[in-house]
């Protein structure tokens, strides 16, 4: 083992980590899911390669965090478990140590920031969790969790920074064996999981690339395996709200910085398309930071053409609200809906004939707005907005050029 993973994880050799994995599959087997490992044709046939999803969203709570809550709780001896756990988190995490400390009747304690979505906030609380709020950023949730501790010497379950919580995430990385990946990617945030994944499979095949995707508003990982050195990243808004991390932990970086092959970020735009895509031709639902892999395969971040190929699908916990907005945004950069601005006399008969020309084309009219009152709009005229779905975008040319022939001025509104 070299130097560097092996003073991070106490001197233990690659073939023990393995081991480790290996326990933790049958320790937590019964209380967590063996996910689905499914071919995708569309997939397969978009990136030129034998794709498979491995879709964790539909895990025990969403995500594949409790795999490895799951695996820390069950080797804590029996005077840690009464004095209960604590966690920090604003999302899957504080769920999965909610539910697996629910199950072994342990209690669990679970600092959320003030800023965490509600669904997250209620869902934490709905599997028994004491929740607190405390603090707008993860760091100051900390402060409070490390309050909680010092009163009650309960244990902190830590994201990633914990070998129990990587090796337990590591048993996702045994389900993916049967179909011989050549190429696995995974989402990076704090590491926990691609660090498992990658002793797994390292283990057994040192051939098998492991390629991590990360955010472009959250590259800690990418930049501390760059630069050699663990380096902080303060993130910025991202869709992937579940792979923004500061911070690596050495734990994590150790095993990525000598085990995982390359890293690869990707932007807020090819996230949401490939969560759209999952979800109309897969009926798949995924988080942001679940189908930052997928992203990555389909913008050919990652060169995976006639190879054998898993994309871990890490996670479904998405807001609904985010979600309707990440559909609607993607329909209109696909062209799939559009937004027409025409300025027309205002007399009778105009918007008639311009909803006449979107039925010609076979529009569905989602909204019509006038307006009246702009300055742009010279007396006696108006501005309409004609909203509409199209099956074939390229007919938008043609809805344009039946309006130029009546004389209406009309643009394509971006």
């Amino acid at each position: 083992m070299r130097a560097g993973l092996t003073e991070a994880l106490s001197s233990a050799s690659l073939e023990q980590l393995y081991t480790k994995v290996l326990r933790a599959k049958e320790r937590v087997a019964p209380y967590v899911h063996e996910t689905p490992l499914d071919y995708s044709k569309t997939f397969s046939d978009a990136t030129g390669s034998e794709l498979y999803l491995k879709l964790e969203n539909l895990q025990k709570t969403g995500s594949f965090k409790v795999r490895g809550a799951f695996n820390k709780l069950l080797t804590m001896d029996e005077k840690a478990r009464e004095r209960g756990v604590v966690a920090v988190s604003a999302g899957n995490h504080a769920q999965g140590v909610a539910f697996a400390a629910r199950s072994l009747n342990v209690k669990s304690v679970i600092v959320m920031p003030e800023t965490a979505p509600a669904s997250k906030y209620l869902a934490t609380k709905g599997y028994g969790a004491e929740v607190v709020l405390y603090g707008k950023y993860i760091h100051e949730s900390m402060k409070k969790a490390e309050e909680i501790i010092m009163k009650s010497g309960a244990t902190l379950v830590h994201p990633y920074d914990d070998v129990e919580i990587v090796v337990g995430q590591g048993t996702l990385g045994l389900e993916l064996v049967r179909v011989m990946p050549e190429i696995v990617v995974v989402p990076i945030g704090g590491g926990g999981l691609i660090s498992g994944i990658t002793i797994a499979l390292k283990a057994r095949n040192p051939a098998i690339k492991v390629v991590g995707v990360q955010s472009s508003a959250s590259p800690s990982m990418k930049v501390s395996k760059e630069l050699g050195t663990l380096t902080e990243v303060e993130p910025s808004f991202s869709i992937a709200d579940g792979i923004l991390v500061k911070s690596p932990s050495h734990l994590t970086f150790s095993v990525i910085k000598e085990l995982v092959d390359e890293i690869v970020v990707v932007e807020d735009e090819e996230i949401a398309e490939a969560m759209f895509l999952l979800l109309e031709r897969n009926k798949t639902l995924a988080e942001g930071a679940g189908a930052a892999s997928l992203a990555a395969l389909l913008s050919e971040k990652v060169k995976v053409r006639g190879k054998r190929v898993v994309a871990v699908i890490s996670g479904g916990n998405v807001d609904l609200t985010l979600l309707t907005n990440i559909v609607e945004n993607v329909l209109h950069r696909m062209r799939r809906v559009v937004r027409i601005k025409l300025k027309v006399p205002d007399k009778p008969g105009y918007l008639n004939r311009i909803l006449s020309y979107v039925a010609e084309v076979r529009g569905n009219v989602i909204d019509v707005v006038h307006d009246r009152m702009s300055a742009e709009v010279r007396p006696g005229y108006t501005l309409i907005y004609v909203t509409f779905e199209l099956a074939n975008p390229q007919i938008v040319r043609q809805f344009l050029s039946n309006l130029l022939k009546e004389g209406i001025e009309a643009k394509v509104m971006e």
